[in-house]
């Protein structure tokens, strides 16, 4: 067998690989036997047509067949023999058999290019700063008492603690009513965050029988243009109730924590400490994901076609998978519009993280995965062997490798941190210059 290697393009490889014809001519009899079991000739019965008869008559299809079976079985001997690493399904570009003389084929692969990468050290990247308000912690205590509350009649709307029944008539812009646009005996709870303000400014102080008035916004999108629309509206309060929260005692804050907390307090520190540990988590993914569109932006290259594509295979999987599970319909189509951005990405990132390992010689030792798997045998009692085949076997050390690749970027940027309106405001900046 001889073997040649031919450069295409930078993220590109063939094969080129020529056979004497003994080399094949076993897979090629295999072949016939196989395939005359299936066929049938006058004048003999199934499966015991003579090979030089089905030669004559079908020899040309069947060695054909065969000949695509014995290039894919050596293409992937040689990736093993010769450490090759495909990143997408190898394509047979040219197969020629020449009977009792040769076999050639041409197989062209994708590989991880190798860039020069540039400005993917020495960054500034922002971060969003998180803080817990106290309102936050409030309307969190308030909505797990909630199940705890009672109702008694009111004259008065004196605060947002209500829940009031209404009619509300829809109006045109000369204040007409309109035809088949009313609603009758809504309930409003006006301590629902997700209630129109202008509903709880605009009842304050109201009795039974009084009217209100108040404008609904909509605003949606047509392509890049902006929608805007008000819609106004009278209403008449029917009924009004006031919400009584219980008396805090160690029963009912029990009773609304599961048995998790005696006082308030305790009860608003630990969630204090939750919303803080969440918002330190979003912040992080934020400025990671921030931080690698940044080095792909920096770095600009096209991503091999049937590396994207083989991604793109991936996310939809795994997203059919997930409307399996509801029983939801899925739309292969649609899914495969929607994720060809994402593959993209997550195509373009992985060649430029196989480019920062190479480039920085960042490794996963075995001591690294040996100290993990004895940490975890203390946790499990499984062998720190096993564990260690577990990862290797699993591919642990890739993700490792990955955490490994993100924790040198991140020593190598500066952070920006920014509150959310700073934040936003650059990104308002940042995009207004790349319109000009």
């Amino acid at each position: 067998m001889e073997t040649k290697f031919n450069t295409l393009n930078q993220s590109e490889m063939e094969i080129e690989v020529s056979l004497g014809y003994e080399e094949i001519k076993p897979d090629i009899d295999e072949a016939y036997n196989v395939e005359k079991k299936n066929i049938s000739v006058p004048g003999f019965r199934k499966g015991k047509v003579p090979n030089h008869i089905l030669k004559k008559l079908y020899g040309e299809a069947i060695e054909y067949q065969a000949c695509e079976k014995i290039a894919n079985k050596k293409f992937w001997k040689i990736v093993d023999a010769e450490g090759l690493k495909p990143i997408s399904a190898p394509q047979l570009t040219d197969l020629d058999l020449k009977p009792n003389e040769k076999f050639t084929f041409k197989i062209s692969y994708e590989i991880i290019p190798h860039l020069e990468l540039k400005d993917y050290k020495g960054l500034e990247i922002s971060k969003p700063k998180f803080e817990v308000k106290d309102e936050d912690i409030e309307t969190q205590w308030k909505s797990i008492l909630k199940s705890k509350t009672t109702r008694e009649a009111a004259e008065v709307i004196s605060d947002i603690n209500h829940v009031i029944k209404v009619n509300l008539q829809r109006l045109d812009d000369n204040g007409t009513e309109m035809e088949n646009s009313r609603s009758e005996n809504l309930s409003i709870d006006l301590s629902d965050s997700k209630v129109n303000p202008e509903i709880v400014s605009n009842v304050m102080q109201k009795k039974v029988g009084d009217n209100f008035s108040f404008t609904f916004p909509d605003e949606h999108s047509h392509g890049d243009h902006v929608h805007k629309e008000s819609f106004n509206y009278k209403g008449e309060i029917l009924s009004i109730e006031k919400i009584v929260y219980p008396e805090l005692t160690e029963e009912t804050i029990l009773a609304v924590t599961n048995n998790k907390f005696k006082t308030e307090l305790d009860y608003k520190t630990d969630l204090r400490k939750n919303f803080e540990e969440y918002y330190n988590s979003e912040a992080e993914n934020i400025f990671i994901n921030s931080l690698l569109n940044q080095i792909i932006k920096n770095n600009e290259f096209e991503a091999p076609k049937g590396y994207v594509e083989t991604y793109k295979k991936r996310l939809i999987e795994s997203e059919k998978e997930e409307y399996k599970k509801y029983n939801m319909p899925f739309d292969e189509k649609k899914s495969s519009e929607q994720l060809s951005g994402k593959a993209e990405w997550n195509a373009k990132w992985q060649i430029i993280m196989d480019n920062i390992i190479r480039i920085e010689n960042i490794k996963v030792e075995d001591s690294e995965l040996e100290e993990l798997a004895k940490q975890e045998a203390e946790k499990t009692g499984i062998t720190v062997q096993k564990l260690v085949k577990y990862y290797k076997d699993s591919h642990k050390d890739e993700v490792l490798l990955e955490d490994k690749v993100i924790d040198f970027l991140k020593k190598n940027t500066t952070i920006k941190e920014l509150n959310p309106n700073e934040l936003k405001e650059e990104k308002t900046e940042k995009k207004s210059k790349g319109k000009k």
